[in-house]
């Protein structure tokens, strides 16, 4: 099996990672940013963590927690071990599955509790306003998928009710995001548990 693809994919999405984690770090840590007012508690971790750390390191730490994310996502989309994609499109879709559900009124209360489930409906109507609705109700969808997933597999999916959750990268649905890269770099590849 050639794994060339992935190869180069990892170290690109490593670097695009640190990018994105670090943009929102300077993003969240700004005095007026709106973290600050919304989740002051977990923005005093942040700084707590990021003095420990150091910048660097807590920028790497939750680039590489991200990164596993996504990877162990969908490794079980592609699998079938999730009801529907949290990263993956159905077949002949452009959209991961689990947004497109929501988009259609569809979402699993297993996953998501009732206040962030009228979050993503009002963001997806329209009666939330946002500059980004979808990626604000995806990004929603992938923490509570993550979460659920935190039952079955602790030491990969923590509960995230923390910075981690803050620093996720913004870009998740267009076709330069890590998500679509990492589809179109293991289209080539075998990801079963062989």
């Amino acid at each position: 099996m050639d794994t060339s693809k992935l190869k180069k994919f990892a170290q690109a999405a490593r670097q695009d990672l640190l990018e994105q984690v670090g943009s929102k770090l300077a993003f969240v840590l700004k005095p007026e940013s709106s973290a600050r007012r919304e989740y002051p508690l977990v923005v005093n971790q942040l700084e707590k963590a990021m003095a420990a750390q150091g910048k660097r390191g807590l920028i790497d730490q939750v680039a590489y927690t991200w990164f596993n994310r996504f990877c162990a996502l969908r490794f079980m989309d592609v699998n079938g071990y999730n009801r529907v994609g949290v990263v993956s499109p159905a077949e002949g879709a452009t959209q991961a599955g689990i947004l497109a559900e929501a988009k259609s009124g569809v979402i699993d209360d297993t996953q998501s509790t009732q206040k962030d489930i009228d979050q993503i409906r009002g963001l997806l109507s329209g009666s939330i306003p946002s500059q980004d609705a979808q990626s604000e109700a995806y990004r929603l969808l992938i923490v509570g998928a993550c979460n659920a997933l935190y039952e079955r597999m602790p030491s990969m999916f923590e509960r995230i009710q923390d910075f981690t959750e803050l620093l996720m990268p913004d870009d998740l649905l267009s076709e330069n995001s890590v998500l679509a890269k990492m589809r179109k770099a293991d289209t080539s590849v075998s990801l079963s548990p062989s």
